[in-house]
């Protein structure tokens, strides 16, 4: 009998070749289906070259005076090898090197937008949480500004046309905080999400300005179109909006593309919602009545109306 290491020597073309499809090896997306034609990026490259953009796009006042985002986090990022490794990555996920050149450039144009929606994020979770003792310990230890930077570096590559990569960045940061944000949401400044696990928003949904979630909200589809040959329809509305000065509570659930929370309304805990409401509304569910066990008094006294321990 041939030996454990002769076996594989002898099987090891036929697996290679049952590895790929095609000889080439990068992903491309065209019309919904996989294209190989280069090299992929790795999701380690990916969490390093994430943490380089978010470091550079976080605000820094450099005069301390208080009167701006303070946040010495992040060591100095070097800007030539951060352009060289976006450029990299971009041509791996699949643009040609003008598109990859046009994306890296676009990418730095935006930077002064995103630090300023970011300091506003960080003032909104300074200003939102009577935990928080500075603005810094926000960017250092609240998993809602990971999320949040991640989010802004991600919406402004998926703009500019780059595949593969904001959707990578997204779900890093999903795995590391539980905060669950598609790339394609369209989220305002002045941002602030409290704890933050279980948190869900969906590609198509818009949140306005100073809108606040807690943990376990979800923003997302009521049902998914499909064609006639059954397929699901992408690109089309399926998420809601969140007009400005919202808050919402934790648990809550929103759904569907037509629905819209109106300006200035509170929506309460545990609430499920599949249509829109007015401006400054406030949505919550009927008060439960607990039931309070009372030493020396029968369960079935209790629970004499069908309740249960």
């Amino acid at each position: 009998m041939e030996s454990v290491s002769d076996w594989i020597a002898a099987s090891k073309a036929r697996w290679e070749g049952a590895r790929s499809v095609c000889p080439a090896c990068a992903l491309r997306e065209r019309a919904g289906k996989m294209e190989v034609a280069g090299r992929l990026p790795s999701q380690e490259s990916v969490g390093a070259l994430l943490g380089g953009l978010v470091a550079f796009v976080t605000p820094v006042c450099a005069t301390g005076d208080g009167t701006g985002v303070v946040a010495t986090a992040f060591s100095e990022v070097p800007v030539s090898g951060l352009a060289q490794d976006l450029y990299s990555a971009v041509c791996a996920a699949g643009l040609g090197d003008a598109e990859a050149r046009a994306a890296v450039e676009g990418f730095f144009a935006a930077v002064p937008d995103i630090r300023r929606k970011l300091g506003e994020d960080i003032r909104a979770g300074y200003e939102g949480d009577p935990a928080a003792r500075s603005e810094l310990e926000v960017v250092l230890s609240y998993p809602g500004y990971g999320a949040i930077a991640t989010h802004r570096v991600a919406h402004a590559l998926l703009a500019l046309g780059v595949p593969l990569l904001p959707r990578m960045m997204s779900e890093r940061a999903h795995s590391s905080t539980g905060i669950d944000i598609h790339p394609g949401a369209t989220i305002g400044p002045g941002f602030f999400i409290d704890h933050g696990t279980g948190v869900v928003i969906g590609e198509t949904c818009t949140i306005g300005r100073r809108v606040k979630l807690y943990q376990g909200v979800t923003l997302g589809a009521l049902s998914f179109a499909k064609d006639e040959h059954g397929h699901l329809v992408k690109g089309v509305k399926r998420h809601p909006d969140v007009e400005d000065n919202v808050v919402i509570y934790a648990g809550a659930t929103i759904l569907g593309g037509e629905t819209v929370i109106g300006h200035d309304s509170v929506i309460g805990g545990n609430v499920w919602l599949v249509h829109s409401v007015p401006p400054m509304s406030k949505v919550l569910n009927a008060q439960p009545e607990p039931r309070i066990r009372v030493p020396g008094v029968p369960d079935e006294t209790i629970f004499a109306e069908g309740g249960g321990i």
